[in-house]
C-alpha cells in the first residue's frame, strides 16, 4: 500500500492498535471496536483490509500484531497526535483534560513540516502534557524509568508521578485538582484494604483518592 492510499481511517486503526499494545492490552477485534467506538463488524472488516495491505497480522479469533510498515504509520500518527496536545498545552495553554480530544481531530492535517516546525518550537520534547512518550522522528521511544501504578506504592513511599493513563476529559481534571501532574510527587499515607481508596500526600495537602483512580497514575521512584 502506497503512503497516498493510507486513509485517515488506517492511520486511526493502526494507532489503536499500538495503543492498546503499549498498554499491554490485547488488541483484538473487539478491544479495537469498543476504543473507537465502532461495530465488532466495522472492525473485523477494516482489520482484513489491513492485513490484505500487509499493515497487520491478523488470525481470526486471535490478537492482531503490527507489521514494521504498520508500526511505522502508527509511530508517525502518535507522534503527531502528542506534538499537538503540547502545542496547544504549552503554546496556546489549553486545560490538559481538552487538548486530547482536539489532537484527534488536528494530527491527520499536519504535514511532515509543520510536524518539524511543532518540534522545533517545543524543544523537541520527549512527552505529552500526559507524560505519554512522544516517538522521535525516526520512529524510536526515548529509555523511560520503570513504572507502576499508584495504587501499588506502600504507605510512607514517595514517588513522583510519571504519567496519567486516561485521556477521559472528567477523570484528567479531576485528577488535575489533585495536582496529580506528571513531575509531582506524591505519598502514600494510608491504604484501605481490598482496594479501597487510598490517602495521599501532594504539594503539601491531603488528599482521598479511590484505588481505581489510582490504577491510572502511573509513577516511578523519587530519587
Amino acid at each position: 500500500m502506497q503512503n497516498q492510499d493510507i486513509t485517515r481511517a488506517h492511520q486511526d486503526y493502526l494507532k489503536t492498535i499500538y495503543l492498546l499494545q503499549s498498554r499491554g492490552e490485547t488488541a483484538n477485534n473487539s478491544a479495537i471496536a469498543q476504543t473507537l467506538g465502532v461495530s465488532p463488524a466495522s472492525a473485523t472488516n477494516m482489520v482484513k483490509r489491513l492485513a490484505e495491505a500487509g499493515l497487520i497480522a491478523y488470525a481470526p479469533y486471535q490478537g492482531v500484531d503490527l507489521t514494521p510498515e504498520g508500526l511505522r504509520i502508527a509511530l508517525k500518527v502518535v507522534r503527531r497526535h502528542r506534538l499537538v496536545e503540547l502545542l496547544l498545552h504549552e503554546i496556546l495553554e489549553m486545560p490538559w483534560d481538552l487538548v486530547h480530544s482536539e489532537a484527534e481531530r488536528i494530527e491527520h492535517a499536519v504535514s511532515d513540516e509543520v510536524e518539524d516546525a511543532i518540534a522545533r518550537k517545543l524543544g523537541n520534547p520527549s512527552v505529552d502534557p500526559h507524560g505519554d512518550p512522544i516517538p522521535s522522528k525516526d520512529g524510536t521511544l526515548a529509555v523511560r524509568a520503570a513504572e507502576r501504578p499508584l495504587s501499588e506504592l506502600l504507605t510512607g513511599e514517595t514517588a513522583s508521578v510519571a504519567r496519567v493513563l486516561s485521556q477521559d476529559g472528567d477523570r484528567l481534571r479531576y485528577l488535575g485538582s489533585m495536582g496529580l501532574y506528571p513531575g509531582t510527587q506524591v505519598t502514600v499515607l494510608e491504604q484501605s484494604p481490598f482496594d479501597g481508596p487510598l490517602v495521599i500526600e501532594v504539594n503539601g495537602q491531603q488528599r482521598i483518592l479511590a484505588y481505581a483512580m489510582a490504577r491510572s497514575v502511573g509513577v516511578s521512584s523519587s530519587q
